[in-house]
């Protein structure tokens, strides 16, 4: 691959100097690391210091393609200089042929576009609302589920930890316990509108769900006459190896929500829903003003046509199972590894001791990885990675593992 080493670094400031700058200028809400990254391409990028790093979590699980894709980046140029933003008071072409790709991958609904996942969640929890009798508000979210920043989505993440000094929260969230359908339908009552789950629980720590959990999900929503909404922000576009996660399970929501990894990089969120159910978010009821805005629709068409054009569901499958061998070979011979959960380009390693030192001794050796939940180094590579890469990444990865010291 190439690296284009001969692209021009002048006038970058040192990772240092970025720090300072951030020091003085920028709110400390970011655990950082104190690398400025400048430059990537593919599934490397490059620090101001010229250092190089395979990236297996690019873009916090928004770069699937990888960074700067061409096909992106000449959709996203040509865009920008014919136009830049319109509001939705007007018809826009690209956002009409987007919505339309989405409806022909998905359940043949209808789309509501916006800037992220936790704003397209939050247009969920109102429609759902809106959707349903006046005395229904309620929605049946899980523990360990994350949802979003916003603050309905926030109340709807069954984490302690996000709550922690902005309540009181929205009222009408009841959590269950992943997996467990008894709990759910124990909280059914006569005030329930919905029940709101990621089909694959990502934060949480690549949690994949029992056999038939979301089938009985379904059926319990048919049953209580709620609706589904599968939160798809992380497994939603090509990353589980289908277009959607629920295509998984064969279970089919209603109300779908997407971001991430949807316009290749460039910010973008949308909600997926039925012809019977769209026309409840009705004028007035929400909006979004940037959103399905001229460039994310054409990054997002682009995106569509990259994976079907260079056959990456397929790629999927290939380097799912490399990473499934050689992390399931890891485990039969570390026993700091508890469990290992792929699924697509999802890949979870539960350790029996604190993660955050192996993604330390990960980037010093030019890999970077994530962890979640204080233990689950969480893997969210791009779809056209190479084998080759897979097996560079995991060397690194396996090396580090198997010389973390146990807690004393």
């Amino acid at each position: 691959m190439s690296t284009t080493q001969d692209r021009s670094n002048v006038g970058q400031l040192s990772s240092a100097d970025t720090a300072e700058l951030f020091k003085q200028y920028v709110v400390p809400n970011y655990g950082r690391y104190p690398v400025s990254l400048v430059r990537g391409e593919g599934s490397r990028v490059w620090d101001a210091e010229g250092k190089e790093y395979l990236d297996f979590f690019p873009g916090w699980g928004c770069n699937l393609l990888g960074h700067c894709p061409d096909t992106i980046v000449a959709a996203v140029q040509e865009q920008i200089a014919t136009l830049i933003h319109v509001p939705n008071s007007w018809l826009i072409e690209a956002q009409g042929q987007w919505a339309k790709l989405l409806s022909e991958r998905s359940f043949g609904g209808q789309a509501f576009f916006c800037n992220s996942g936790t704003e397209a969640n939050e247009a969920a929890i109102k429609l759902a609302r809106l959707h349903t009798p006046p005395q229904r508000y309620k929605i049946i979210t899980f523990q360990g589920g994350f949802h979003g920043r916003t603050f309905g989505a926030t109340s709807a993440t069954a984490q302690p930890k996000y709550h922690e000094g902005i309540g009181p929260l929205l009222a009408g969230f009841s959590y269950a316990p992943f997996g467990d359908l008894e709990a759910v339908a124990q909280l059914i009552d006569d005030q329930t509108a919905a029940i709101m789950v990621e089909p694959i629980q990502g934060e949480g720590g690549v949690r994949i769900p029992p056999e038939g959990f979301l089938a009985g999900l379904r059926k319990l929503a048919d049953e209580h006459e709620l609706l589904l909404i599968f939160d798809e922000v992380q497994t939603g576009c090509g990353r589980t190896g289908h277009w959607f996660g629920y295509q998984h399970f064969d279970v089919t929501p209603d109300i779908l929500t997407l971001a991430k990894s949807l316009c290749g990089g460039v910010a973008g969120g949308a909600l997926l829903t039925t012809k019977e159910i769209a026309p409840s978010l009705r004028p007035g009821m929400h909006a979004a003003t940037f959103g399905g805005n001229p460039i994310a629709a054409r990054a997002g068409i682009a995106a569509i046509e990259m994976i079907e054009r260079d056959n990456l569901l397929e790629n999927v499958a290939v380097l799912s199972e490399i990473f499934r061998e050689r992390m399931t070979a890891l485990q039969a011979e570390c026993d700091l590894i508890q469990e290992v959960r792929v699924i697509g380009m999802m890949i979870g390693v539960e350790l029996a001791i604190e993660g955050a030192p192996a993604v330390k001794a990960c980037l010093e050796k030019g890999l970077l990885i994530n962890c979640t939940q204080g233990n689950v180094i969480r893997l969210l590579p791009a779809m056209n990675l190479t084998p080759e890469e897979v097996h560079q990444g995991c060397d690194i990865l396996v090396d580090v593992i198997k010389n973390m010291a146990p807690a004393s």
